[in-house]
């Protein structure tokens, strides 16, 4: 895809970001056009910076560092700068030229400069700005190998002090913070590119505490330091893949870092990434502390994690289920996690035997992890042990009686043809409820079961007897209204009586809809001027309300 097109706007940003772009257009400032690109400031919920390239390697795309932009989408704003770039017609091509011919010209008269001229502008550039003699100072300090000045400067860098009021970072300056932090990064990775890999590695775990201690008083909520951070990470793996440290000394710091010695979540770094900067040595002291840590904290989630992650990548599954099993879940989970993973390892009688006992082993079936419910009467199932399914299906209904159990429970029995008796058992169990009046099951549910079975009769006559939420009786009026008008008719003349009584759009629309079945009711018991005086004493009693005597008059009323 190359072109800098509408069609082409809208494909890469899709159609949702393409018109919430439309409606940025003049937001758009500062458009400014090179030979390739084009950037310009967006003003959305903060002003952010687009850049568009036109026609790269990959066709047209576009960086923002707006949220979504940052996670590498093609945004809103990066439309809007599309769009706008695009009513300039044939004056792009213009501008494109007018911007090839003044980098030209700069780069003859650099050409043609003498050595002493050149230092002489860029000293001037560097008196006139002290982001460029900073950058400029770092990197020449890394290309020394002055590691004193490299360490100051990077400390200077990552010091949120001068950015803060009161001690803290706000939001509005947590973006230039992260700007300066961002050197940091730079001066590391030039370290290790001027041959101080070494040094790359101490600045690097330096760098990661700083940030770690400047992250507690800054505002990042668009997580500005969490890149910083991971750029960090990756520059320390740059650093340790180019200087080959101690392996020993290396994985020691790998499974500290792990465990949360810096504890920042900033510097996510994966042990493994370094396997071949360990070797064989440095790995196999990765396996041994993790495994020491682990086995001092068994219940540890990073210890665990760590433990998992190297068991997973060394395919052995033993050690994945012992640190599962080392920790096992009261609701069933743990043991659903461990199946899975002998289901993977085509160890599929185990994993029977791991799910059965998680159902055995829990102490209530009522906060049982479902899905453990799930997997099982699945296995069940295939097996064709249909009546084993059913008995789970049972025995997990009444401990959690919900139309979801039920239903799940129903399945279960029709495909062992054992529904109806399974039937009389579950609703004895729910009309035993409703008779108690139990909380959220009961009533409300075996009504719901009921009305799910398609038996509107025995539903209508259990809420009769047992009660149950308006919302219920509104569905057995629906669901009745055909063959019992009178009845349905009744609990909509109900329902709509403290209606009348308040305000409100959405309650006008909930009154109109009551409105609207109650006519039909009127209509099937062949008594409409009953309907059209009850309408009108309606419209005397509510006529100051005139949205609702809008609405009305929009639906017939």
């Amino acid at each position: 895809m190359s072109g800098l097109t509408e069609a082409n706007l809208k494909k890469l940003a899709g159609a949702r970001s393409f018109e919430r772009g439309l409606g940025y257009l003049d937001a758009v400032s500062g458009v400014e056009v090179g030979d390739g690109w084009v950037t310009a400031t967006v003003h959305g919920t903060e002003r952010y910076e687009a850049e568009l390239t036109l026609d790269g390697p990959e066709g047209l795309v576009g960086e923002c560092d707006c949220p979504f932009g940052l996670e590498g989408n093609f945004c809103k704003h990066l439309v809007a700068l599309g769009l706008r770039v695009l009513t300039q017609g044939e004056g792009l091509p213009r501008q494109r030229e007018a911007a090839r011919e003044r980098a030209q010209g700069l780069d003859g008269w650099l050409s043609a400069l003498s050595k002493d001229e050149l230092l002489a502008v860029l000293r001037e550039l560097i008196g006139e700005d002290r982001q460029l003699w900073r950058r400029l100072e770092l990197r020449a300090a890394s290309v020394r190998g002055d590691l004193a000045a490299v360490r100051a400067r990077i400390r200077d860098l990552l010091d949120a002090g001068p950015f803060a009021q009161y001690g803290y970072v706000e939001y509005a300056d947590a973006r230039a913070y992260a700007d300066q932090a961002g050197q940091a990064v730079s001066a590391i990775r030039a370290l290790t590119g001027s041959g101080r890999a070494a040094d790359a590695i101490t600045l690097a775990r330096e760098a990661m505490r700083l940030l770690a201690e400047a992250v507690e008083s800054v505002d990042d909520s668009d997580g500005w330091l969490g890149q910083i951070g991971a750029d960090l990470a990756d520059a320390h793996l740059e650093a340790c893949r180019a200087a080959r440290p101690d392996p020993e000394e290396l994985a020691r710091w790998l499974v500290g870092h792990a465990l949360g010695d810096l504890d920042d979540g900033l510097t996510d770094i994966d042990p493994l990434d370094y396997e071949d900067a360990l070797g064989e040595a440095g790995m196999a002291v990765l396996r041994k502390s993790a495994v020491a840590a682990w086995r001092g904290n068994r219940r540890g989630w990073a210890e665990k994690y760590l433990m998992e992650r190297l068991a997973k990548a060394g395919s052995d599954v033993d050690t994945v289920i012992a640190v599962h099993a080392a920790d096992l879940t009261p609701n069933g989970h743990t043991h659903l996690i461990i199946a899975r993973e002998l289901d993977t390892a085509q160890r599929c009688d185990e994993a029977l035997t791991w799910a059965e006992r998680g159902i055995r082993e829990s102490r209530d079936l009522s906060t049982i992890d479902t899905a453990l419910v799930d997997y099982l009467c699945y296995r069940y199932t295939r097996a064709d042990r249909l009546s084993d399914a059913v008995t789970l299906r049972r025995e997990h209904f009444g401990a959690r009686r919900s139309l979801l159990a039920y239903q799940q429970l129903r399945a279960a029995a029709q495909a062992a043809d054992r529904w109806p008796a399974e039937r009389d058992e579950a609703l004895d169990l729910l009309r035993a409820d409703a008779g108690r009046q139990q909380g959220w099951y009961g009533g409300p549910v075996l009504i719901d079961a009921l009305l799910d079975d398609k038996d509107v009769d025995a539903a209508w006559q259990a809420a009769t007897r047992t009660g149950v939420p308006d919302r219920q009786w509104l569905v057995l009026a629906d669901q009745t209204r055909d063959g019992r008008p009178a009845d349905a008719l009744g609990v909509y003349l109900r329902l709509a009586e403290p209606l009348t009584k308040q305000t409100g759009n959405s309650v006008y629309k909930q009154l109109v809809a009551l409105l609207l079945n109650i006519r039909d009711c009127y209509h099937r018991l062949g008594t409409d001027g009953e309907f059209v005086a009850y309408v009108a004493a309606l419209r005397t009693a509510q006529k100051r309300k005139r949205n609702l005597m809008r609405l009305m008059e929009e639906h017939g009323l």
